[in-house]
C-alpha cells in the first residue's frame, strides 16, 4: 500500500480510489495508540492506512467496487467479477465482505440481482444473508435471462431460488458461467 502525500489518497489493490475529503477522530489511550502504531509499522503502513485496512477489509472494498462499477457502466462485466469474488470468498470472510450494500443508486433490477447473488452465496455456505437483502423488494415484472420464448419454462424451473424469489429467471448462478 502506498500513501500519496499530496492527494491524501492511498493505493490498496483491494480498494477503489476515493478522495480523502473527510476526517475521523477517535480517542484512545497512549498504550492503545502505541499498540496501533506498532501493528501499523509491522504491516508496513502508516496508522491511518492500517486502521482503514482493518475497518474496511479488501473483500468488502472489492464488493463495493464491483457493485459501483455495475451501476456506473451498466455492463455485465462487473457482475462477472462479483460472481468470482463471491464464489472464491471463504465462509469466514463472506459476512464481512457483503455486510453493507454500497450507497450507490442502483436500478431495481441491479439491486435485486446483487441481492440474489449475495443470498445465493450465503445459502451455499449456510450463512444468514445480510439484513439489507430483505429491504430490497422483488421485481414486479419477471425478467428472463433470454428473450427466447422456448427457454422460459426451463428458466422458470431451473433458476436458483434467490433469483426466482426476486422474479429473475436465469440459468446460471454463482460459480457457473454461460
Amino acid at each position: 500500500m502506498r500513501i500519496d502525500t499530496l492527494s491524501g489518497r492511498f493505493d490498496n489493490p483491494g480498494m477503489a480510489h476515493h478522495p480523502k475529503n473527510a476526517q475521523l477522530q477517535i480517542r484512545v489511550s497512549r498504550s492503545e495508540k502505541a499498540a496501533i502504531l506498532a501493528s501499523a509499522k509491522a504491516a508496513g503502513l502508516d496508522m491511518s492506512a492500517y486502521v482503514l485496512s482493518r475497518v474496511l477489509p479488501a473483500a468488502a472494498g472489492r464488493f463495493r467496487e464491483f457493485v459501483e462499477a455495475a451501476a456506473r457502466t451498466g455492463t455485465s462485466f462487473p457482475l462477472a467479477e462479483l460472481n468470482s469474488l463471491l464464489t472464491a470468498l471463504p465462509a469466514a470472510e463472506l459476512p464481512d465482505a457483503v455486510a453493507t450494500l454500497p450507497s450507490t443508486a442502483l436500478t431495481p433490477f441491479l439491486a435485486n440481482y446483487v441481492a440474489a447473488m449475495v443470498e445465493y452465496a450465503c445459502g451455499r455456505r449456510g450463512i444468514a444473508p445480510p439484513g439489507w437483502t430483505r429491504s430490497i423488494a422483488p421485481l414486479r415484472e419477471p425478467v428472463f435471462g433470454s428473450s427466447l420464448q422456448s427457454l422460459r419454462l426451463h428458466l422458470l424451473t431451473h433458476s436458483p431460488p434467490p433469483f426466482r424469489h426476486r422474479n429473475i429467471f436465469i440459468d446460471s448462478s454463482i460459480g457457473a458461467r454461460v
